[in-house]
């Protein structure tokens, strides 16, 4: 996400840079630059406008006319007004003082609604808390079937009274059953129409003034670009909704949904879906995403993922390997399943400093490969395992593809990932020796985190 917006953005500040001082003819040459790459990434015009405008002023005032480094000062102003055009800071669910905290889950058909009202009851169970999805939807075919796969997965349960009921009175029930089984969270899931009408907002004007709500979450498709700005009004304007879901942000989406929604509706993004597995779904950090999008990496949700996966004890003995370059690949292996579960590799690599979102690209994970990748590695000698740069030799390969039942070309692939791994992990660990500090501030030293 975001790629093609971080480039443009990437070249405007060229014109920034090696300038011992910068003239408003420079500050305006960058500006049109900036200008052209958000309109291209589908911002909404006037968000563009105000934008440019601002920047332009911070950008030609004392800050940078008399810094010593005027091409940073630059960055430093985009960087914070992206921040503060997403929101400024993290909006956090709120949680009702008295259980359960009621959540109504909206948005288009299509958006990703039901499986985002699964995902978020997934991250606030694994968080200790006692969900409830409640089945709203009797309009499109199998959307109760779907939730109750969703719940079934999650280990969730699913109050649903079928499709010959109105939702109205499903929403109230399924919130009353859960004030009787001691469920302290309710997520409802509404029915979406592929556009909006009339009769859509109604019923859903009517089960918000039935079970009160304290959040109404929109769920927003950013694929859509600019209409779903348009989208997201529309349901404020009728609801009154409290947040927003961006989904599919994990796609070959231009973001500029992302940069102006907050500005449309004056609501809050609180989360991302970035997969779709059902835990590829993040709290939305302004700060951390106007970071990706400049191409300064998002540590922070790096280290989030890292430490719901690993373990410490393990962290430190493969630190030490990668440190004394004794990473084998039966290390490889093992390690490989949990980098998986942390998500797709190149929005790992898109969240480390200096390092671009399609520098990994070649190595993406699938079940299917994995289990070829285990036969080739079981496949081979010890030795092979441990010095990988044996398997230069043609007749060593042959004999592996033959022994797992693979073909050279995937042996290739395999020691071709193989590096890749073993590069990545190494700006992990050379963060952690302190070698890249400056890129943190003041939170210091950084753990290696696999």
């Amino acid at each position: 996400m975001f790629e093609s917006l971080g480039e443009k953005l990437e070249n405007a500040f060229k014109k920034f840079k090696n300038k011992g001082k910068l003239t408003e003819a420079d500050v305006k040459a960058g500006m049109r630059e900036i200008k052209l790459a958000l309109l291209e990434a589908d911002v909404n015009f006037k968000v563009v406008k105000d934008f440019i405008k601002i920047v332009s002023e911070r950008a030609v005032g004392s800050e940078v006319m008399e810094s010593l480094l005027p091409g940073q000062q630059v960055v430093k102003i985009v960087n914070e007004e992206l921040t503060r055009l997403m929101g400024g800071t993290q909006a956090k669910l709120e949680i009702d003082s008295k259980p359960p905290t009621v959540v109504m889950m909206v948005g288009l058909q299509g958006a990703g609604k039901t499986t985002h009202a699964g995902k978020l009851a997934g991250m606030y169970k694994r968080q200790g808390k006692r969900p409830l999805l409640v089945a709203c939807d009797v309009y499109r075919p199998a959307a109760i079937k779907q939730l109750e796969v969703l719940g079934a997965q999650l280990d969730i349960p699913v109050f649903q009274m079928g499709d010959k009921e109105s939702p109205v009175k499903i929403a109230a029930e399924g919130v009353k059953y859960a004030e009787q089984k001691g469920y302290d969270m309710v997520f409802v899931d509404t029915a979406g129409r592929l556009q909006i009408d009339e009769q859509l907002m109604d019923e859903l004007i009517q089960i918000k003034e039935k079970v009160k709500p304290i959040e109404i979450l929109l769920t927003v498709d950013s694929m859509i670009g600019q209409e779903s700005v348009n989208v997201a009004d529309t349901f404020n304007q009728k609801l009154d909704i409290t947040g927003v879901i961006l989904t599919k942000l994990d796609g070959d989406t231009r973001g500029g949904a992302a940069l102006s929604i907050r500005y449309v509706t004056g609501k809050p993004i609180k989360f991302i879906g970035v997969g779709e597995k059902m835990d590829a779904i993040e709290p939305f950090h302004p700060d951390r995403m106007a970071s990706r999008i400049l191409g300064m990496g998002d540590v922070l949700t790096l280290i989030d993922k890292a430490q719901q996966q690993f373990d410490e004890k393990k962290a430190a003995e493969l630190e030490q390997k990668i440190r004394e370059s004794t990473f084998t690949l039966d290390d490889y292996l093992e390690q490989f399943q949990q980098i998986k579960n942390m998500g797709n590799l190149e929005q790992l690599a898109g969240m480390i400093p200096g390092m671009k979102p399609g520098a990994l690209k070649d190595a993406q994970i699938d079940e299917k490969a994995l289990a070829h990748q285990q036969a080739i590695i079981t496949s081979m000698t010890p030795e092979e395992r441990r010095r990988p740069e044996a398997l230069l030799n043609a007749s060593r390969k042959k004999r592996i593809a033959a022994g797992s039942g693979t073909t050279v070309e995937e042996i290739n692939k395999l020691l071709k990932q193989f590096e890749q791994i073993k590069k990545l992990m190494k700006q992990f660990s050379d963060m952690g020796n302190g070698k890249k500090r400056t890129a943190f501030g003041k939170r210091g030293k950084m753990k290696f985190p696999f």
